[in-house]
């Protein structure tokens, strides 16, 4: 199954995440199959950037959004 996660690529109390599509079980950081945007919390407004028409096709592929991730684009969507 595939999920569509954060990965967290900022350094030490500086998090930045990549939005990425990758298999369930895969690592944290490990490798993925697509780059759909990314997260910075560090600004205010916190800024998300997200290929919606990536986001959409991955879903139609049946790939699931993470319950953090699921949060967030409650804010984008």
């Amino acid at each position: 199954m595939l999920k569509i996660k954060l990965m967290r690529i900022g350094k030490k109390k500086q998090p930045f995440f990549r939005i990425v599509v990758a298999p369930a079980r895969s690592k944290m950081n490990g490798k993925y199959l697509d780059l759909l945007g990314h997260y910075n919390p560090l600004v205010q407004p916190s800024e998300i950037k997200l290929d919606k028409g990536k986001f959409e096709s991955w879903l139609k592929k049946g790939a699931q959004p993470t319950q953090s991730l699921k949060l967030l684009l409650k804010k984008v969507l």
